[in-house]
């Protein structure tokens, strides 16, 4: 789809502001009531409410492939295209893409900036040089990332924390390496769930839980060996120590370059969440503020012109199909992360 034949999109939706993305064309609407019916531009939508008092607001990247130079390219199926690459003398996208997510982030002043796996193309040390000369000059001791199947597939032996925490006003984020050396699909150690099963068990406060690779779906009839996401036991056992720790309330991935929501009947209203990637269409960074009794995710369209260039080209990838799978629906970008029955205030 060429920009001219892009149609307007409800993108985002806060609790005061309403943002619609038309092409190269942004549209925001500030100063809307939160949590009331606001009908704008022809959509019909309901804000986010304010579930008490604001404590904090931290931010999340994935998916940001330094290095990479071709997007929509399926290794060996040179049939799946269109595949994009940037015109000569363009400067790279992921640099494009990165660096205007960083502006965007910037001017929230999060509190922390989480980036969530694939921090890289090729697994090599120049392009993680290059994030890092991205993200942690912006954000210094405010960064915390961890690798994803692009590092560890290359055995490049970054970001491989195990468990990492950090304390925030009224959340406790915790991010967790699901990345196996020399394979995509993911995976959750023991010892790890041992680990976040005693943090979550003493926690005075909610926990956020972040990884790279999504879990697969415990009532799917299918149980492949080499899940895409985290491995099927894996995945059981993750959402077995989510259902009886009520200080988790949410878990948050990318790896599948998609915004969308699920949730299990072992673990009630709890989401299990993917946010889309940086390098391509949408082109998406997520804001988290914390409240009092509820934590809001709000999925913003990285909106700098020239961000917005590669984006409205890149949506055309895989034959067509490649924008509403991942832009996904309203509901799976913006939305209330509730506290669960016995979630420590």
């Amino acid at each position: 789809m060429t920009p001219s034949q892009a149609v307007a999109e409800l993108t985002t939706v806060g609790t005061d502001e309403a943002v619609i993305h038309d092409g190269a064309a942004v549209h925001r609407h500030a100063g809307l009531a939160p949590g009331t019916d606001q009908e704008v531009d022809g959509f019909h939508f309901h804000t986010l409410p304010e579930p008490g008092a604001h404590l904090a607001t931290f931010a999340t990247v994935n998916d940001v492939h330094f290095g990479e130079t071709v997007c929509g390219e399926v290794g060996g199926h040179p049939e799946v295209g269109p595949v994009f690459r940037v015109d000569d003398g363009e400067p790279p996208y992921p640099e494009v893409m990165n660096r205007a997510a960083v502006a965007e982030i910037d001017a929230i002043d999060p509190a922390l900036v989480v980036v969530k796996g694939d921090l890289t193309s090729e697994g090599t040390m120049p392009e993680y040089d290059a994030f890092l000369d991205v993200y942690a000059r912006a954000f210094g001791d405010r960064l915390v990332y961890v690798r994803g199947n692009h590092e560890s597939w290359h055995r490049l032996a970054v970001a491989d924390q195990p468990v990492q925490v950090a304390d925030l006003p009224g959340a406790r984020i915790v991010l967790i390496d699901t990345s196996v050396d020399g394979a995509e699909n993911g995976a959750v150690r023991p010892e790890q769930l041992e680990e976040l099963d005693g943090i979550a068990a003493t926690s005075d406060r909610p926990i956020l839980l972040f990884g790279h690779h999504h879990v697969w779906d415990p009532a799917s009839a299918e149980r492949p060996e080499r899940y895409f996401g985290i491995v099927p036991d894996d995945s059981e056992r993750l959402v077995e120590l989510v259902a009886r720790r009520p200080a988790i309330i949410g878990y948050f991935a990318g790896h599948t370059h998609r915004n969308r929501v699920r949730r299990f009947a072992a673990t009630g209203g709890v989401p299990w969440v993917e946010v889309a990637c940086v390098k391509d269409y949408p082109g998406a960074w997520a804001e988290y503020r914390v409240h009092e009794r509820g934590v809001l995710q709000i999925v913003h369209r990285i909106s700098t012109p020239e961000a917005l260039a590669w984006t409205e080209r890149t949506r055309g990838m895989f034959h067509g199909l490649y924008a509403s799978y991942a832009f996904g629906e309203l509901a799976d970008r913006c939305f209330v992360i509730e506290h669960r029955p016995g979630t420590p205030a």
